[in-house]
């Protein structure tokens, strides 16, 4: 990767150049700066520059850029230069069904994640109507959350986070899927979740990687994601050992808990559940093959 500096970055996307012209130069620019998905943040930041979809600046390639969007193509472009992620940039990320609003103080909602989805739905297929009610460890965006409350139209939750800032992501996209009646946000630690109420259904991605590995993850999420939301302590299980207890006690009857893991965790995060009381049903894999989600009942 060599650097390059803002008057570079302004000679290399031309003035007078045509929406096309500019998604391959602003791709080239990314490319050599060592962006592995230059071509698709390129078109995506300049849809967003010219407040376009992605799939609508494909039809319009032929026009010329306007001044206005290219000055923010060049911010867009020297920000992902530094390696921040397009959703941080743009403010936003796609995640199981809808959109959610997403900031610095928040993790970026991944695609393996929707796996807790899938399972979730699998295996409360025939409760699917039924007033659930779910609970999510760590909420971040609440972007899993709210997923589960719009396929289980009847179900209620509440989503328990630590940090302020990220409450308020949480809130917000609450507000904007208008699932404001049937979801709570809820600021504390979560082994001191209020109240006593059981939950059917008990989600979490909690921070899993080990601290040392911190420093080696790819800087699109180490510089980006909050250090909260990654790190899992010196073996990486120091979330699980909290959780475990809060769905030993807040698992209702016939109830499910669903935990994101680490690719080397199948094991080690099983054995924490065990020895909290709780039964582990199975270990579930991503699209890729790693291990994603352990699946654990009383």
């Amino acid at each position: 990767m060599r650097d390059i500096d803002e008057r570079t970055l302004s000679t290399r996307i031309a003035i007078d150049a045509s929406i096309g012209s500019c998604i391959a130069q602003a791709a080239g620019v990314l490319q050599d700066g060592g962006v592995d998905d230059a071509r698709v943040s390129a078109r995506r930041l300049l849809a967003a520059a010219c407040n376009l979809s992605p799939s609508a600046i494909l039809a319009r390639e032929s026009e010329p850029i306007t001044a206005a969007a290219r000055e923010r193509l060049l911010e867009f472009v020297h920000r992902r230069l530094r390696h921040e992620p397009v959703s941080k940039i743009l403010g936003q990320r796609s995640f199981w069904k809808s959109d959610f609003f997403v900031s610095p103080a928040v993790l970026d909602p991944r695609s393996d994640t929707e796996l807790l989805i899938e399972i979730a739905l699998e295996e409360l297929k025939a409760r699917r109507n039924d007033p659930l009610r779910i609970l999510d460890l760590g909420t971040g965006s609440a972007a899993i959350l709210c997923s589960l409350l719009l396929e289980f139209p009847h179900s209620t939750g509440q989503g328990v986070e630590l940090s302020p800032e990220a409450c308020a992501v949480a809130i917000e996209n609450v507000r904007q899927l208008r699932l404001a009646e049937r979801a709570a946000i809820v600021q504390c630690d979560w082994t001191k979740l209020p109240g006593n109420d059981a939950f059917d259904l008990i989600v979490s991605n909690p921070p899993y990687i080990a601290t040392a590995a911190i420093p080696n993850l790819p800087p699109d999420v180490r510089d980006w994601d909050p250090r909260a939301a990654l790190d899992g302590g010196i073996t990486g299980l120091d979330a699980y050992r909290d959780i475990a207890p809060v769905i030993l006690e807040r698992l209702a009857v016939n109830g499910l808990g669903l935990l994101e893991i680490g690719f080397d965790q199948a094991e080690s995060v099983p054995e924490v559940m065990v020895r909290s009381g709780l039964t582990v049903e199975a270990v579930r894999r991503d699209l890729g093959g790693h291990p994603r989600v352990v699946v654990v009942k009383k």
